[in-house]
This record gives C-alpha cells, sequence and structure tokens, in this order.
C-alpha cells in the first residue's frame, strides 16, 4: 500500500507515461488517418514540420482535455493519481500548455527533468515547477 501522504515516486510515474502512451499512440494513427484523404496520393514527407506540428498539437489536446477536466488521464486513473495544483483544483488550459511544453523539453534532455523528481524534495519534476501543478493521489470518494 502506497504512503498518499508522499507524492508518487518515479517508478509510478513512468508507468503512467507508459499507460498514456500506449493511447496516445493509437490517437495519433487516428489523426493521421483523418489526413490521408488530404494527402492525394502523396506520402508524408518524412521532415515534414507541419505533420509534425499537427501531431504535437494533437498530443497537447489529448493531455490538456484530460488535465483540465478531471486532472486524469487514463495511466494517471490506473495509477490512482491526478494532475493538480496544489490545494487539489484543476489546472488550467494555460498551464496545461505550460506544463506540456516543459514536459517535452524534461523528456528531451534525455528525461533530466523527469529524474529531477529523484533530487526534488517534493517530487516535482521540471514540468510540475514551471506549470506550478502536481501529481497527487487521488482521493477515494
Amino acid at each position: 500500500m502506497p504512503n498518499i501522504n508522499k507524492p508518487p515516486g518515479l517508478l509510478r510515474r513512468l508507468a503512467v507515461v507508459c499507460y498514456d502512451l500506449l493511447l496516445l499512440i493509437a490517437i495519433l494513427f487516428l489523426a493521421t488517418l483523418i489526413l490521408l484523404p488530404f494527402q492525394e496520393g502523396h506520402e508524408f514527407q518524412p521532415k515534414s514540420w507541419q505533420y509534425s506540428i499537427y501531431l504535437l498539437t494533437v498530443s497537447f489536446c489529448f493531455y490538456a482535455w484530460f488535465w483540465t477536466k478531471n486532472g486524469q488521464t487514463l495511466g494517471l486513473l490506473a495509477w490512482k493519481l491526478r494532475v493538480a495544483n496544489e490545494d487539489g483544483s484543476n489546472i488550467s488550459w494555460q498551464q496545461a500548455l505550460i506544463r506540456f511544453i516543459t514536459a517535452v523539453f524534461s523528456w528531451g534532455l534525455c528525461g533530466l527533468g523527469v529524474l529531477w523528481i529523484l533530487v526534488n524534495q517534493d517530487r516535482l519534476a521540471w514540468h510540475d515547477m514551471a506549470s506550478n501543478s502536481r501529481v497527487l493521489w487521488k482521493e477515494t470518494d
């Protein structure tokens, strides 16, 4: 039984990422499928910045919608966690944008921003600190 008085650790948060990644990949496949009729028989170009921005936008909308609606993606729900403000309220769309952009950089630097959880006293990653949000235990109803 986890200690709900301490913020969740790295392994639990990595498990959340794995769950969410499976769902996000399916959504990105669907988003690509939606674009196919507009390609007029042409392939997607490997270095197409427009396609990359499109997929990044779809990814942001996926996370932000869940974070701002009830604080839980499928992975967070499965592991009984939620993203919230320190007082437990849902984060705003602006916080979600800051959190998402910072998380991209956190992972992009070999996961250094995520590994920051191991040295931070409050177990906060860079994207937690930048967006002034937290990953908290979900209170049981």
